[in-house]
C-alpha cells in the first residue's frame, strides 16, 4: 500500500485551474519532494491532502484514507509543519508540547511523558520561554509538536524558510531520524539543495501538472551528464575561451558573465578535461577554476519548469 496516493487529483477556482490532473505515489517511509515554482500547486496540493481545502476532481488517499469521503481519519493519520512556526513563544517548549497532547485529547500524565520523549528526541531540553528560541530550535519544536501522536505521514511545507545553513542542517537531521523511525515525509521546499539532501524522490509541479518525476540522479540524467566547468581569470576573453570550449566538447558552452564561468556537457571526462585545458593554454587563456561535475537540481529545475523564460 502507497502512503499517498493521487490520481487525476484537480483544483479550480472561478474556471482557472491551480490543479491539472496531478498523479503521484509516496511509498511508506520515504521522503517526496514536492518542487515547483511559486504558483505551480504544490501549496495547494498539500492543503487537500491535509483536508483542509476540497478538491474539484479526482481522487487522493493518505494511509489508505480518502481525503473527501474520509477526512476524519485522514486527520488521525497525518502530521503538518506549514511555513510559519505554530508554538506559543510565551510556554516552554515542555509547556507546549503537554499542550498540543492534551489538544489530542491525551491524558495529563500522557501529555507528560510524551512531551518528555520528545524533548529528548529533538533536543529541546531548554527551561526558558520558546521566544528564547532560536530559529532552528522553533522549528524542532514544530516537528516534535506535529509528532504528538506519532503520525505514519508528516507534511512539511517549506520547513527551513528563513533558517540560516545551521539551523536547516539541524533539521535534515530530524528528519532522517524521523525517516528512519518510518514515518513517510512529504516535502515541498524551494531550497533545490534541500530536496537532493532529503528527497528519496522528487515530483516537480509546474502550471498544475508533475512534468516530471524520479529520483534526483535520474532527474540529473534528463538533462545529460557530466559538466565541466571553467572559470576565466580574464574576464574579456570569455567569449573567445566559450567558443574553444564549445570546440572541444562539440556542446554549447553556457556563459555567465557576472562570475566570468563557463558550463558545457562532456561525455569523456577525463579526455575532454585535458583537451580543455591544453587548447586554453595555447591560446594565452587563463583558467582560474575548472570543475567536472553532475548537473544541479537548479539547472534540472529551470529546464523542466522554463525558468530562463520565467
Amino acid at each position: 500500500m502507497t502512503a499517498v496516493r493521487v490520481r487525476g487529483l484537480r483544483k479550480t477556482y472561478d474556471e482557472k485551474a491551480a490543479l491539472d490532473g496531478i498523479d503521484l505515489d509516496v511509498a511508506p517511509g520515504t521522503v517526496c519532494g514536492l518542487l515547483g515554482p511559486n504558483g505551480a500547486g504544490k501549496s495547494t496540493t498539500v492543503r487537500i491532502l491535509t483536508t483542509l481545502l476540497r478538491p474539484s476532481g479526482g481522487r487522493a488517499e493518505v494511509g489508505g484514507f480518502d481525503v473527501v469521503t474520509q477526512p476524519r481519519q485522514v486527520r488521525r493519520t497525518i502530521g503538518l509543519v506549514g511555513q510559519h512556526a505554530a508554538v506559543d513563544e510565551l510556554l516552554t517548549g515542555r509547556q507546549n508540547l503537554e499542550m498540543f497532547g492534551r489538544l489530542h485529547h491525551l491524558g495529563g500524565r500522557q501529555a507528560r511523558a510524551r512531551a518528555a520523549e520528545l524533548l529528548e528526541r529533538f533536543g529541546l531540553e531548554h527551561p526558558g520561554p520558546a521566544k528564547e528560541y532560536s530559529g532552528g530550535m522553533r522549528r524542532r519544536l514544530d516537528l516534535a509538536a506535529s509528532m504528538i501522536l506519532a503520525p505514519p505521514v508528516l507534511f512539511l511545507d517549506e520547513p527551513t524558510t528563513g533558517l540560516d545553513p545551521r539551523s536547516r542542517t539541524e533539521i535534515w537531521r530530524a528528519v532522517r531520524d524521523l525517516v528512519a523511525g518510518g514515518t513517510t515525509v512529504l516535502l515541498t521546499t524551494q531550497y533545490l539543495e534541500e530536496a537532493d539532501q532529503l528527497a528519496d524522490r522528487i515530483a516537480v509541479i509546474d502550471t498544475g501538472r508533475v512534468v516530471a518525476e524520479g529520483t534526483p540522479d535520474a532527474l540529473k540524467s534528463k538533462i545529460g551528464g557530466d559538466r565541466l566547468d571553467v572559470v576565466v581569470r580574464d574576464p574579456r576573453r570569455l567569449a573567445e575561451a566559450a567558443a574553444i570550449i564549445e570546440r572541444v566538447t562539440g556542446a554549447p558552452a553556457e556563459p555567465d558573465r557576472d562570475t566570468a564561468r563557463l558550463s558545457a556537457p562532456v561525455s569523456d571526462r577525463v579526455r575532454t578535461l585535458t583537451a580543455a585545458l591544453n587548447a586554453l593554454a595555447a591560446a594565452g587563456i587563463e583558467a582560474e577554476d575548472v570543475a567536472l561535475r553532475r548537473p544541479t537540481l537548479d539547472e534540472v529545475f529551470l529546464q523542466l519548469t522554463g525558468g530562463d523564460r520565467r
